[in-house]
């Protein structure tokens, strides 16, 4: 891990080497591109790291007699892979930090298992990006009118002009991604997780990057924001939950709002490639004016969505029945041992015993026995 200090530092570039000084290898390449934008020859190659690209400004007609207003919009193209790069590396920094200054002081108070611990990572870094996209694509949606009005998702389709905020917002998302590939080594992830990681991560690069190379970027805000606020709401209940184990209502709600989400994606994805982009004009295929409204296009993205929730279905029913098995495990383990103290209770109670001491019957009396034994 970056940024920490070892008394015993092990080889150069051996495999503990760039396990704990990752971090500061990435800073020192993001360094050498800002420190490009100094000098004229190396400039114009820098600024394709840093900005964004492919500019194209167009001009409103609007009913005043004031001259129209220039507004600049974005495409995407080529360049768009060396700025996801440079973001990369600013995404491994941040994480970097946040584990450090962040997640592992949390750790140390918590003295939590190897297993809780890799989980309790692993939701500290993600509910951290969740509630910084969810806010993020909230003020796009709100901005840009998304939500108002539901035609915007179809109308006007090819959808090949982006706001600024829109295509960072992109960028930084498929930025964060694929920089969780890499950090999978770097934060020496257990080999049983990995599979589990590994499927989630390449469904975020599939479908945001499907969405981004296919002009849905509007379908794609609508449906990753909702989508956000759940995942942040499981991985705030699961650090909660590691923190007090009583804490778990917060699953509850999850759960509710699990369900509604998958069935608000599946509606808006059918209403779109179903009703909306089927009925448009502009249809056909063309990759030079970035327009993919054909039906095999359509079915495809259509069908990938909807596997994609079925999985997802799938995957939350099997996590309700293993948490519901564990409970009736529980409960029933402390049944049996209440049980013998039960148990116990009732044969002092048909012996005529208190306390371990027996009574004697009401019907003799001592003397009686006295008198029978002379």
């Amino acid at each position: 891990m970056g940024f920490r200090k070892k008394s015993k530092s092990p080889p150069v570039l051996s495999h503990e080497f760039v396990l704990q000084n990752h971090a500061d290898m990435v800073s020192c390449v993001a360094m050498v591109i800002l420190l490009g934008l100094m000098f004229e020859v190396t400039a114009k190659f820098a600024i394709m790291f840093i900005t964004v690209q492919y500019n194209v400004t167009q001009t409103l007609d609007t009913d005043a007699e004031d001259k129209p207003e220039p507004v600049n919009y974005y495409r995407y193209g080529p360049k768009d892979m060396a700025t996801v790069f440079f973001y990369l590396l600013i995404a491994i920094i941040l994480h970097a930090l946040i584990q450090e200054y962040i997640l592992d002081k949390i750790n140390r108070r918590l003295h939590l298992s190897k297993t809780k611990h890799s989980k309790f990572n692993e939701s500290g870094q993600l509910a951290t990006f969740y509630s910084f996209s969810f806010v993020w694509g909230c003020s796009i949606l709100t901005n840009e009118e998304f939500v108002t009005n539901p035609t915007f998702l179809w109308e006007g389709y090819p959808h090949i002009h982006m706001a600024f905020q829109v295509k960072f917002f992109y960028i930084c998302q498929i930025a964060y991604w694929l920089h969780a590939l890499p950090e999978l080594y770097f934060q020496k992830v257990r080999k049983e997780d990995i599979p589990r990681q590994l499927y989630y991560i390449c469904l975020y690069i599939f479908h945001i990057t499907g969405a981004y190379v296919l002009n849905l970027h509007r379908l794609g805000l609508v449906l990753l924001v909702p989508h956000y606020l759940v995942e942040l709401l499981f991985h705030a209940s699961r650090l909660f939950y590691f923190s007090d184990e009583n804490k778990q209502k917060g699953f509850t709600l999850w759960a509710l709002l699990f369900v509604i989400t998958r069935l608000l994606t599946l509606t808006v994805s059918v209403l779109t490639f179903g009703f909306g982009l089927s009925r448009t004009d502009n249809q056909g295929f063309s990759l030079a004016e970035g327009n993919f409204n054909v039906l095999t296009v359509r079915m495809t993205c259509l069908s990938a969505i909807c596997l994609t929730q079925a999985w997802m279905m799938w995957k939350f029913i099997n996590f309700q029945l293993k948490k519901w098995r564990e409970q009736s495990q529980i409960q029933a383990s402390k049944k049996k041992a209440v049980s013998p103290k039960s148990r116990a209770s009732k044969k002092d109670s048909r012996g005529g015993s208190v306390n371990g001491v027996m009574k004697p019957d009401d019907k003799t009396s001592p003397r009686a026995r006295k008198s029978k034994a002379s």
